[in-house]
């Protein structure tokens, strides 16, 4: 089979493990060629329970596979799971003309799905902050005219407002720049994890309402840190939410000053997860 077949089965894989509903993304998947961003050969298939494993060079098809391959062996950073990501990036509807920002965005592969997502019209903001891997994103991502990429801290960097904000690395709490940055309607994919690495990922909405925003525990997660977004009093009261349970029970985040009451599933001094609708 040609490359572009194998790819469109491997999008077609993608829509049943990971349950996809949006066409569009089955169709980015199948249209974005992984193995630009993989690096060059021999590819190491990231194997959680084995270690690290040399894919056959002569398949032509090796990046077409619902696997984890290393962009960086020695520090344990990966490309991604793609079934992972599929189901996640299904929950954020990102639409024609929408303005994306992409915290860590390693070596650009889910920055080109979010543009093929986006469209010529709209915008994805790519934020990594390892020099190396920035550069690598910018070279991988040149084709792509609607992608920015800046190299620093996506904790500080200021992309404006935007629609949509895809955090990829794990954070202690939600960063109030960034609950700042969504427009109302906009929605946000952010993973919190203990010092263990483990956590949850939330889908947070910024309503119409002034001041409002839904949220909602859509996955569990085991993700590098994010390294501005973490904080030793934060991570302690995130493990000991952790710990306890009821993130699904999870339905709003508060930015309003309050007293910490049962309502409250992690409570901080900028925001608040709460089980109230």
């Amino acid at each position: 089979m040609d490359i572009d077949t194998i790819r469109a089965a491997f999008a077609q894989e993608l829509r049943y493990v990971a349950h996809i509903r949006s066409g569009r993304i089955v169709q980015a998947f199948a249209t974005v060629p992984r193995e630009r961003f993989l690096g060059p050969r021999p590819w190491l298939v990231a194997d959680f329970a084995e270690g690290h494993w040399t894919a056959p060079d002569d398949d032509p098809g090796a990046a077409c596979h619902n696997v984890v391959f290393a962009i960086d062996a020695a520090r344990n950073l990966n490309n991604g799971h793609p079934e992972f990501w599929a189901r996640l990036l299904d929950k954020l509807d990102i639409r024609p003309g929408d303005t994306v920002y992409h915290i860590g965005a390693g070596t650009g592969y889910y920055t080109a799905i979010m543009a093929e997502l986006t469209g010529p019209e709209g915008t994805v903001i790519a934020a990594e902050i390892d020099p190396g891997l920035a550069e690598r994103a910018r070279t991988n991502l040149a084709p792509a005219a609607n992608v920015h990429v800046v190299a620093g801290d996506g904790t500080s960097y200021d992309p404006g407002q935007v629609d949509v904000i895809v955090v990829n690395a794990g954070a202690t709490h939600p960063m109030p720049a960034w609950l700042d940055a969504l427009m109302p309607g906009g929605r946000m994919l952010l993973p919190l994890t203990a010092d263990t690495l483990l956590g949850t990922v939330f889908r947070i909405e910024r309503l119409a309402k002034p001041g409002a925003y839904a949220a909602a525990a859509v996955s569990g997660v085991s993700i590098y840190p994010c390294a501005g977004a973490r904080t030793p009093q934060a991570a302690r009261s995130l493990t000991r939410a952790l710990g306890e349970g009821g993130q699904n029970f999870v339905r709003s985040l508060r930015r309003d000053p309050h007293t910490p009451d049962a309502t409250c599933w992690l409570h901080g001094d900028t925001c608040c997860l709460s089980i109230q609708p």
